[in-house]
């Protein structure tokens, strides 16, 4: 028999929930490649629990159970979408002055703020395993993967999860997990997805990088930007088609097709375990209008990768980004 262990009236149960909501989140956007279907489908997640609080057996078992409903809301989710991908996996590079192109925002995998997946606290080795089990790259890669060998890999080799519990969360055996994760591994070995960050920077590095980029942008200086990248860094933009490799054609570009950027002004942020960027265009008003959300990916020492993902004041909202920037406050 059920034992009630909450109703919505009960006070415990929503900050219950919410502790859950972090790793919920991380679990779906790395399911789903998009933080804005991420955090829909935790949202549905938690309405679903609420709903069926009383079927669930014993609060000690609330963490597996929320999964299991998560993993149910992606998949349905799943069912009839395409698979995201970066600019890179479509083609080759182009030149800078090559036509944009473009798709669906549906087609590319869109970024995520650190806050809403990476726990305040904890283990800070374990912390950063997170952080690099949401890089661009790998969560580009896990989009290869169909949803059952897709959430062996998370549940286990992200999240530790035991075999055993994983089989539980999918009504499935250990046997049946353990080869799902054996053909997850195999395809992620077979693929060559690119670019991306070849060596783990230390933080502190990371934010130099940053703080050197965000300083070299908002002055449009192209010889100490060009400083910081890669000679092979690549520059992507999505939902445009288009991406260039290579500092010439960064330049290029950037004096180019993008030379309305200049001017902007730059806040610091981070997403995908990454430190980013969020640019904001100047607008006819004075003001400064939301634009892009700039992932930096580095090796270590320069930047391997921009990627810049363009959006109004709803992708900037999630990262807890002002609307708009005033003269006064961008100076």
């Amino acid at each position: 028999m059920l034992l009630a262990v909450g109703h919505p009236s009960d006070p415990m149960l929503e900050s219950e929930l919410e502790r859950h909501r972090r790793s919920l989140t991380g679990y779906c956007y790395r399911m789903l490649g998009s933080g804005s279907e991420a955090e829909d489908a935790v949202q549905e997640t938690m309405v679903r629990a609420w709903r069926s609080v009383d079927r669930l057996e014993a609060r000690a078992a609330l963490q597996g159970w929320l999964y299991r409903i998560a993993h149910n809301v992606c998949c349905d989710m799943l069912a009839s979408a395409q698979r995201r991908a970066m600019p890179m996996d479509l083609g080759p590079a182009s030149p800078a002055d090559g036509a944009l192109g473009g798709l669906s925002e549906d087609a590319w995998v869109q970024p995520i703020a650190d806050a809403r997946v990476l726990p305040e606290d904890g283990d800070p080795a374990y912390v950063a395993e997170l952080r690099e089990s949401l890089r661009l790259a790998f969560v580009a890669a896990l989009q290869h993967l169909p949803p059952r060998q897709r959430a062996v890999l998370i549940l286990c080799e992200v999240l530790r999860w035991k075999a055993s519990e994983a089989a539980e969360l999918l009504e499935t055996s250990v046997a049946s997990v353990n080869s799902s994760l054996q053909r997850a591994r195999a395809t992620l070995a077979a693929l060559d997805l690119e670019p991306g960050a070849v060596g783990a920077a230390r933080p502190g590095e990371e934010q130099r990088l940053l703080a050197a980029y965000i300083d070299a942008f908002e002055r449009y200086d192209m010889e100490a930007l060009t400083g910081l990248l890669r000679e092979d860094a690549a520059f992507t933009m999505p939902p445009f088609e288009l991406w260039v490799r290579g500092t010439e054609e960064i330049v290029a570009f950037m004096t180019g097709t993008g030379a309305k950027c200049e001017g902007s002004r730059v806040l610091a942020t981070a997403a995908n375990g990454s430190p980013a960027a969020a640019i904001y265009n100047p607008a006819a008003d004075g003001t400064f209008a939301p634009w892009a959300i700039v992932v930096l990916e580095t090796d270590g020492e320069r930047i391997a990768a921009l990627h810049h993902f363009l959006g109004g004041s709803e992708l900037f909202a999630s990262f807890g980004l002002p609307e708009l920037l005033d003269a006064q406050a961008a100076a």
